[in-house]
């Protein structure tokens, strides 16, 4: 599987982007689909998963409330709605794929919350919130 997002840019506190995340291959509805960020200085952290079928969703405390991350798999394609943004929300953004699901417990432990487990990545894309 190869992944490719995209959809990053500038924008102001509070406001909102959609980054989406493309990828090849005829089996993109087997993968259990994240996003995770990276902040200059910082370690890789989880923001967000969901299930190969959609019906289950998981989130950062962090992002809970604000972010919502969604599928098309008729377009092979994973979406972050990212709502009231803030200056700490400013990183690069990756999507990543995993042959199969995860509990949400899962994104608490060192492995969930840094992406260890994952299967494939793709490259960021920046998301830069001016304050």
């Amino acid at each position: 599987v190869q992944l490719q997002a995209s959809g990053g840019g500038l924008v102001q506190a509070g406001g909102s982007m959609r980054i989406s995340c493309v990828a090849s291959g005829r089996t993109f509805s087997r993968y259990g689909m994240h996003w995770f960020r990276q902040a200059p200085g910082k370690e890789r952290e989880f923001v967000a998963a969901i299930s190969w079928g959609g019906e289950n969703t998981y989130y950062a405390d962090s992002v809970k409330g604000r972010f919502t991350i969604s599928r098309d798999n008729a377009k092979n394609t994973v979406y972050l709605q990212m709502n009231s943004l803030k200056p700490e929300d400013m990183a690069v953004y990756y999507c990543a794929a995993t042959f199969g699901d995860y509990s949400g417990s899962y994104y608490y432990t060192r492995e969930g919350m840094h992406g260890y487990g994952m299967d494939y990545w793709g490259k960021g894309t920046q998301v830069t919130v001016s304050s």
